[in-house]
């Protein structure tokens, strides 16, 4: 694994694991809530992510986290490895409301500086829709990188691939 795409809906734990990853593997973790989002919650430009991605994966080492599927077309061909978790979107919705009061009126780790955490509706909509519209739209994506896929149903099916990847000593 030396390029490598974490995917799936919001509260899955995306950038939790990317994180880890990149600490074990020594490569450098890029979060495209921070390529997309200014101070203020500003939306970057869809020329100015592609700027930013091309730049990135131009590189022969990085990490990149989010789904953003609107960018995948650019992340896909030069990922080696796409670790997808496809979890229960209760459980997703469990988590986000948990990051949502974590984090609330403060920036998350993952997320640009000046754009705290706080409750929208909308986003909300979004997650409890993603198996009718965004996985759809993903997964079309995904088609002809099924080989370059770990699909990840469960956070113990996680633990288990990671223990798999990290024994015990």
């Amino acid at each position: 694994m030396q390029r490598v795409l974490v995917i799936g809906p919001c509260g899955a734990g995306k950038s939790t694991l990317a994180s880890t990853l990149a600490v074990r593997l020594g490569i450098p973790l890029f979060h495209m809530d921070q390529l997309n989002w200014k101070p203020g919650w500003v939306e970057s430009s869809k020329e100015e992510i592609r700027k930013k991605l091309a730049a990135i994966t131009a590189a022969d080492r990085w990490i990149i986290d989010g789904t953003y599927g609107g960018t995948l077309s650019d992340r896909l061909p030069r990922a080696d490895q796409i670790i997808y978790l496809d979890y229960p979107i209760t459980l997703c919705l469990r988590r986000l409301l948990k990051r949502i009061w974590t984090y609330r009126g403060r920036a998350r780790p993952d997320m640009t500086e000046g754009c705290p955490e706080r409750f929208d509706l909308g986003f909300l909509f979004y997650l409890i829709r993603w198996n009718s519209g965004p996985r759809v739209r993903m997964e079309r994506h995904l088609i002809g990188h099924e080989n370059k896929i770990i699909k990840l149903k469960s956070p113990a099916e996680l633990q288990r691939w990671m223990d798999s990847l990290y024994p015990a000593s």
